[in-house]
């Protein structure tokens, strides 16, 4: 009963991180802008800022001002992703025969404040580098955008299909 509750929960909780990703979707876009970006002033991955301007089309004015607003709200965001794992490492650390309900409770409602911070930062960066694009830019990138959705969904499908032909089998 109780690993079947452990179950339950982890499924719950799962459930609540997918729901939470799908409505803070387009705030994910921008950070995968943001990342890479800082990644690729390090000598890692390809320019995104330069990718999104070949897909759209963007300016050298529009990729300086979208540069400027990663560069201005990255760097919070980083700090309160690194709050958000300190959060959970101290919660994970009450996993124990004598914890302390109040202390999870606290660090819950904290890690719930700090997520909620970055979810809204994370938006508030989209929103901005939205407001660079033009009208015509953006009907490109939902366009792309709706592509790339259609492409995963197919992709999802095959691997259902496939998992379920593997399981016909057995």
């Amino acid at each position: 009963m109780y690993v079947g509750g452990i179950q339950l929960m982890a499924t719950l909780l799962t459930e609540s991180i997918m729901k939470f990703a799908k409505l803070f979707g387009s705030a994910l876009v921008a950070l995968s802008i943001a990342v890479p970006a800082a990644a690729q002033q390090a000598g890692g991955q390809p320019d995104q800022v330069a990718q999104l301007a070949q897909m759209v089309g963007l300016s050298e004015d529009q990729q300086t001002e979208i540069r400027g607003i990663i560069d201005e709200m990255q760097g919070e965001i980083g700090e309160l992703r690194e709050e958000a794992r300190g959060l959970q490492q101290q919660m994970q650390g009450e996993i124990k025969a004598d914890y302390d309900e109040s202390a999870i409770r606290e660090s819950a409602e904290e890690l719930g404040d700090v997520t909620g911070e970055i979810a809204a930062l994370s938006t508030l960066m989209q929103a901005k580098i939205d407001s660079v694009f033009t009208e015509e830019q953006r009907d490109e990138l939902d366009k792309r955008m709706q592509e790339m959705q259609q492409q995963m969904q197919q992709r999802r499908q095959m691997q259902q299909q496939m998992q379920q032909q593997g399981q016909g089998m057995q």
